[in-house]
């Protein structure tokens, strides 16, 4: 019985080694003959150099009185010129993005000239002088068929620049 279980092992094993993937190792080793390994030598490694910090005598960018100094540059700058009166009460058609109004109109009282501004469904009759937009508008002239307004507008530095605007009037369509 003994010698049954030796020769039967004896087989498998044999069969385990057979040749069956000699080809694909056979064509592995063709591609691989010529090919060598290499390594390229590491880097030479630069001796480390401190640099001494030299800026304790210089001020402090982040410091109150920088912050201090930039702030009161620009209200004594030209933007200080410039700047919007935030004192005064504001108009109701301040509350709207330019964008978002319309001029549906003009009219004449007493010599003066009206313009008829839509806004969120209602209407507002401004003349020239009143305040429209969130730019701090100031309407400088109305004509049959727009306002001119002058914006104020802050820019990077913080001055107040003007930039002249207008709304046109919408017209309206014939079909309807």
């Amino acid at each position: 019985m003994r010698k049954l279980v030796i020769i039967t092992a004896v087989l498998f094993l044999a069969a385990c080694g057979s040749d069956q993937h000699q080809d694909l190792k056979a064509e592995l080793k063709n591609m691989t003959k010529n090919l060598r390994g290499h390594i390229a030598p590491l880097p030479v490694v630069k001796p480390y150099e401190p640099v001494p910090y030299k800026a304790f005598d210089l001020p402090d960018p982040f410091g109150p009185a920088k912050i201090q100094l930039a702030v009161g540059g620009a209200a004594k700058g030209k933007g200080g010129i410039n700047a919007p009166d935030t004192r005064r009460p504001r108009e109701p058609l301040e509350a709207y993005p330019l964008e978002s109004l319309k001029m549906v109109g003009t009219l004449s009282q007493k010599g003066v000239n009206y313009a008829l501004v839509q806004a969120d469904g209602s209407l507002y009759r401004v003349k020239v002088g009143n305040y429209m937009g969130q730019n701090f508008g100031i309407i400088t002239g109305i004509t049959d068929d727009q306002i001119n307004i002058k914006e104020l507008v802050q820019d990077a530095s913080g001055d107040w620049t003007e930039r002249k605007v207008s709304l046109q009037l919408l017209e309206a369509d014939a079909g309807k």
